[in-house]
């Protein structure tokens, strides 16, 4: 077998995930990349069809015991797990964050036991998962907890063929100055380049950022490049990586865009940092990755639109790339 198995969820019904699958789905030349199983209520994904004007073959199954993929059909698994209630579009609940947990906890379930390669899912709406009692800030989080996973891990955001991680995440601004340390800024690094191998790529090229402007101007406002970024960079250097930098944060997104061979990552040292940059370089093409868990688990980064859900107006672009690095990833950990 040399297809990957792909776990596909919709993510939260209440928006344009069961609209995505649908799109997904319906293109053959997607179907022909990978097996699919997807982990659905029946009438969430019937919906999406409906809503995109599109259908695609399917074959339902009443166990996850024993799979089998046969050809390019995706297999159906019909599961809402505790969601009580029907579902409302363009609406936070309880109950379509109980669906989201229970789907997604189902599919890594069966890609952390090998039965599925990788695992991919649809927007998400936090208010939702936070109302169905997860108590994470993020489902990176919550899914490392899951994995019993207590190593380092990052989301990764990625634009066609670049990616980008960062040294702290959801924090105060004002905090990350002290939360920079050289150990993070080499952990960082080393994440994201384990990640480019995973997915295919045998020697990343690495950019990093500098924190300050201009890069603290050497040392006129801010030691962080002298002290902490640089030595960290060289450090990742010597452990054979093809890391580089810092550069300058407002320079760095515009030598990946004029040189397309400059780098392959940006690390970041802050959130914005990157996000930015990625979102204004293509929003609806962006991807996050789950980045340094065990198992390959990647989604579109944009959110659950409700302003969109429910008119047939969704762009699958970002979901189709979310899907593309689902497939190397995964064949890559088989």
């Amino acid at each position: 077998m040399t297809a990957p198995r792909i776990a596909m969820v919709l993510g939260d019904p209440a928006g344009i995930g069961p609209e995505l699958v649908a799109r997904l789905l319906a293109d053959p030349v997607v179907r022909a990349q990978a097996n699919v199983l997807l982990i659905a209520d029946e009438a969430q994904m019937l919906r999406g069809m409906a809503i995109a004007g599109l259908s695609f073959p399917y074959r339902t199954i009443d166990s996850l015991d024993d799979l089998v993929f046969s050809d390019d059909t995706p297999l159906f698994y019909p599961f809402r797990g505790d969601a009580s209630r029907d579902f409302v579009y363009a609406q936070a609940s309880a109950n379509g964050g109980r669906y989201s947990l229970d789907t997604l906890q189902t599919g890594l379930r069966l890609t952390q036991q090998g039965t599925t390669d990788a695992l991919l899912f649809g927007p998400l709406n936090k208010t939702s998962l936070h109302m169905a009692g997860m108590e994470h800030s993020d489902e990176l989080h919550w899914f490392a907890e899951l994995l019993d996973f207590d190593g380092p891990f990052c989301e990764f955001n990625v634009l066609d063929n670049l990616w980008t991680s960062r040294v702290t995440s959801h924090v105060a601004l004002a905090q990350v100055p002290g939360l920079l340390s050289q150990e993070r800024v080499v952990q960082a690094i080393q994440l994201i380049d384990t990640a480019l191998k995973r997915s295919g790529l045998p020697q990343p090229r690495i950019g990093v950022c500098g924190l300050n402007p201009h890069n603290g101007d050497n040392g006129s406002f801010g030691r962080e490049e002298l002290d902490i970024i640089g030595p960290a960079v060289k450090s990742a250097q010597v452990l054979g990586i093809d890391a580089d930098g810092p550069y300058p944060a407002d320079t760095i997104f515009l030598k990946v865009q004029g040189d397309a061979n400059a780098f392959d990552a940006v690390v970041t040292m802050y959130h914005d940092q990157g996000q930015i940059a990625i979102k204004l370089m293509g929003f609806s093409r962006g991807v996050t990755v789950q980045g340094g868990l065990p198992i390959p688990i990647t989604t579109p980064a944009h959110g659950t639109a409700f302003d969109i859900a429910g008119q047939g107006k969704a762009n699958v672009g970002a979901m189709r790339q979310a899907f593309e690095i689902a497939c190397r990833m995964g064949l890559n950990r088989r």
